[in-house]
């Protein structure tokens, strides 16, 4: 599409050129399996990816030995939950997550839940947060493992996990954190926030899809998992399958170019989130926010827009790469299960658009899309029996949660 606007990046990032040049050699000349040990294709392989696992261990603070490829977050979530509840189901069957979390989370717990497992989800706060008093109370002497994701990917929230960590720590529980959004956006220290298990995902770091890893801690205390697949007992047993070695190269070269530019890419980012929330807001009246206000990642802007319909939103932005939150998970459209456990109301839900920047956005490309927000919503506005009723005089909220928090 001819002057398409990219601001989708929480779905997806665009690889960085950096990272394709590293993975080329791999993808043509450097075809070896990682697994052959009898000859130099082999070996030149195994080396790319011992270099890669380095990288992902010196971003996280980790040991090169605690870190496990898989093919994303998903499985590495998938990997996590399953391989410690069937692991340490001889000492409890209690897991405890959050109403806001990734599918690739609550739809294995509640797998689990089905076969007998206990499952505990906590409920967040209007900014989708969980109270690490919350995460105490809710522990039992049958606790295994805690799951909470390190950001939000629909709203940005980030939750506090060295708060969590410690009280993970306090109580001898396991501590898991999916950081597919948070990786490369935020600082994350698996020693100081007292995570034992956490999950990556390549494609979301301006890496290649089809990549990932999981964070398993050695020691203090040393995590047992046991594998979701076996084959060839790769990855020392816990993840059997030929190593994707241009995703692993792919993801190592991203991490370390999120290692040394973070700071100031994070800022940058920012810096254009700020601008673009500030121009729709000074162009636009019935706007929310939703998300916390300043827990967030740098990049995520998720906004409600009274009286419009995300989806058609979504579509009238033509030309403008972003995604409603209003998620559709059957043939019958719901609404954000995020938003509506931050107490958001079903129509002003179906309102949201997530707007994901990302490292190639400008400045002229915020001015650009804020201009063509505008524009749509006030045609949609226009069209909008809700709106002509409130311009009438009715009622200009939509929703218990936006007659609590109009603007921003």
């Amino acid at each position: 599409m001819s002057g398409a606007i990219y601001m989708d990046n929480h779905a997806t990032t665009k690889p960085d050129p950096r990272v394709v040049e590293a993975m080329m050699p791999f993808l043509t000349t450097e075809y070896g399996n990682s697994s052959s040990r009898t000859h130099a294709f082999g070996w030149r392989a195994e080396e790319a990816v011992t270099r890669a696992r380095g990288q992902v261990a010196c971003l996280l603070n980790a040991d090169p030995k605690e870190i496990y490829f898989t093919s994303g977050a998903t499985e590495s979530n998938n990997l996590a939950l399953l391989g410690v509840m069937r692991s340490y189901a001889h000492k409890g069957d209690h897991a405890i997550t959050g109403a806001t979390e990734h599918p690739s989370v609550l739809d294995v717990l509640k797998e689990l839940a089905d076969r007998g497992a206990r499952v505990t989800v906590l409920p967040v706060d209007r900014h989708g947060r969980i109270d690490p008093d919350a995460v105490r109370a809710a522990i039992t002497d049958r606790t295994v493992l805690v799951s909470l994701m390190a950001a939000n990917n629909e709203v940005g929230t980030l939750h506090p996990l060295a708060e969590i960590g410690a009280v993970c720590k306090e109580r001898g529980v396991l501590f898991h954190t999916d950081a597919a959004q948070a990786t490369g956006r935020i600082a994350l220290d698996v020693q100081s926030m007292g995570i034992d298990l956490l999950s990556i995902s390549a494609h979301k770091i301006h890496g290649p899809k089809g990549a990932g890893a999981l964070y398993v801690r050695r020691k203090n205390p040393r995590v047992i998992l046991e594998p979701v697949q076996r084959g060839g007992g790769q990855e020392r047993g816990l993840r059997s399958g030929t190593l994707n070695v241009p995703g692993i190269v792919g993801l190592g070269a991203a991490l370390e170019i999120a290692r040394a530019e973070m700071p100031a890419e994070m800022r940058r980012v920012a810096a254009l989130r700020d601008r673009l929330k500030k121009e729709i807001l000074a162009r636009l009246e019935d706007v929310v926010l939703n998300g916390h206000p300043e827990e967030r990642l740098p990049n995520n802007l998720n906004l409600s827009f009274a009286y419009v319909e995300g989806e058609a939103l979504v579509l009238a932005l033509e030309g403008v790469a972003v995604s409603s939150g209003s998620a559709c998970t059957s043939e019958k459209r719901e609404p954000s299960h995020v938003l509506k456990a931050m107490g958001v109301s079903d129509d002003m839900a179906q309102t949201s658009i997530r707007f994901g920047l990302g490292r190639f956005n400008t400045e002229q490309e915020v001015d650009e899309v804020a201009g063509r927000v505008a524009a749509a919503v006030a045609r949609l506005r226009e069209i909008s029996p809700l709106y002509q009723a409130a311009r009438g005089g009715g009622d200009r909220t939509s929703g218990s949660y936006y007659s609590a928090h109009k603007g921003v």
